[in-house]
């Protein structure tokens, strides 16, 4: 899912505990939020224009014309898009450390150290694995906005401190805060888009988590263009790593709570509110009815407790989750991104800023065609059709370098293959996997299997970043990009057996559906 590396690209992390209150009104409780007003309104001038006659075969005009009604997503979007602001962060410190991590080694003294380079890089990672584990009790006990904001503290004292260090330890310690934040907010974005997202376009505005991840990538290695001339300018770079915090908080604010939370502590009146502003007034009455049938069933997940894991149907949903990000991972996404700056400098481009920015906008590009397909296709097509196509891009590697094949081409078909491997990623394995694993959760244990879910895809992602250049030098790119290869066969045959399609159902029918077992 947008899932990109954060070892590989140098990007230490971090995030620290504190108290902060806030006022517990709920801003929309009694009237629509200043988005969904705004926007309610505009959705229903469109809808309008619906003619009575359009039962009838449509023709190509009438068919666009409908399409150009359909604007079921709008009232969701601003605060899908506000979440997806999390993402965004999250990016820009993929980013951030891509260069300028031999500009901060020089200026605080630890230049050449490998052990201490790779402990700035594996604390964020510390962090973001913590931050996983503790975020479902956090939004249990506060919800999705208040946990949205209270992150934000650790986010921005951590790119504060770390914009301001002059030790290692200050270094560390702020990367430590930022991987926190970053790990709490990469479980609840998700869970949260798809608890407020329509059910028709979840699909669709759950590829926001990868879209918002790609621009903020792009836009810090756009930022950290004058590091090549200037080696303070990293501090900088962190310096504007706080303002998307402040304006995440700030859009927390205005945004929607989740309704499905809101019925789980008991407050019905809100999530009705919610509902009817952001699905429209028809759903308010057979979503609450819903929600309520499988809390009787199930139970709040208030109360749940991560044994409960281990018990049917959570434990399958939790293999599922695990898995997926263990395949994700070891298919070799972070491995390819670290490594394709180096086959851009076999072909002439020796800026890795510029290198890393051809795989950033191909990431984009590809993250844009998931959130065109998703609902369309559905999420099973798309996941496995991704993994074939990271397959087909790692062999056609491994043919460039292991053949004997005139210079030019073998280096076109390298970029060729690079390119193509992150457009698959970026179409499927990297958006669907962070959405698919919330829509199969029950809403009792969805927190608690995406925390462990995310948990074990920071321990993964650890591993590659330590293993990957030893194993590239030991057995050569080819050996190991055809282990990836066939990784993501595996990961092909995998959703083909286990993964169940989603698209167009609700999180409640779905959740029933696991419960009978005649999910299919």
């Amino acid at each position: 899912m947008w899932v990109t590396n954060t070892v590989l690209l140098h990007q230490p992390n971090a995030l620290t505990r504190l108290t902060f209150s806030y006022p517990t009104r709920l801003t929309h409780s009694r009237k629509a939020s200043p988005f969904s007003r705004f926007l309610r309104k505009k959705r229903v001038t469109a809808l309008s224009t619906k003619k009575p006659d359009e039962d009838h075969e449509l023709s190509p005009d009438e068919k666009l014309e409908k399409f150009s009604a359909d604007l079921g997503w709008l009232s969701a979007f601003p605060h899908v898009s506000v979440a997806s602001m999390a993402n965004f962060l999250f990016g820009y410190h993929i980013g951030v450390m891509n260069g300028p991590i031999v500009s901060i080694a020089r200026e605080l003294g630890f230049e050449g150290n490998s052990i201490l380079e790779g402990l700035v890089v594996s604390i964020f990672i510390a962090g973001a694995f913590i931050g996983s584990i503790v975020s479902g009790p956090l939004v249990d006990k506060f919800g999705y906005r208040r946990t949205f904001q209270i992150v934000t503290i650790p986010l921005i004292l951590g790119a504060l401190v770390s914009a301001q260090a002059h030790s290692l330890d200050e270094i560390l310690c702020g990367r430590f805060l930022v991987g926190l934040g970053i790990g709490v907010n990469t479980v609840i974005v998700p869970i949260y888009i798809s608890e407020v997202s329509p059910t028709k376009y979840r699909g669709s505005l759950g590829t926001l988590c990868q879209i918002g991840t790609c621009l903020g990538i792009i836009f810090s290695l756009l930022l950290g263009i004058p590091a090549e001339d200037d080696p303070h300018w990293w501090r900088t770079m962190l310096y504007v790593a706080s303002m998307p915090g402040f304006l995440l908080a700030l859009g927390m604010q205005f945004a929607v709570e989740s309704p499905r939370w809101l019925c789980k502590v008991g407050r019905l009146d809100d999530a009705k509110v919610v509902i009817r502003n952001i699905w429209g007034g028809s759903e308010v009455e057979k979503a609450v009815e819903d929600f309520q049938s499988v809390m009787k069933n199930n139970g709040s997940n208030l109360n749940s407790r991560w044994l409960e894991l281990l018990d049917k149907p959570h434990s399958r949903v939790a293999f599922i989750g695990g898995t997926l990000f263990v395949l994700q991972q070891f298919a070799g996404i972070n491995g390819v991104l670290y490594f394709s700056s180096l086959t851009f400098q076999n072909v002439g481009i020796t800026s890795g800023a510029q290198a890393s920015l051809y795989v950033g906008v191909t990431n984009f590009a590809g993250a844009l065609c998931a959130s065109y397909l998703i609902d369309k296709q559905g999420r099973k097509k798309l996941l496995i059709g991704s993994y074939l196509g990271m397959a087909v891009s790692m062999f056609l590697i491994v043919y460039s370098v292991g053949f004997p094949l005139d210079e030019d081409l073998s280096q076109s078909l390298s970029i060729l293959g690079t390119l193509m491997y992150i457009f698959s990623f970026a179409i499927g394995a990297g958006p669907v996997t962070g959405l698919i694993i919330p829509e199969l959760s029950s809403n009792r244990t969805r927190g608690k299997i995406m925390g462990f879910s995310f948990s074990v895809h920071w321990v993964c992602n650890f591993l590659v970043g330590l293993f990957f250049l030893d194993l590239v030098e030991k057995f050569g790119v080819g050996t190991v990009y055809a282990g990836f290869g066939s990784v993501s066969l595996l990961a092909a045959a995998f959703s083909y057996r286990f993964i169940v399609e989603t698209k167009g159902r609700s999180l409640e029918e779905i959740e029933m559906s696991l419960n009978s077992t005649d999910l299919s």
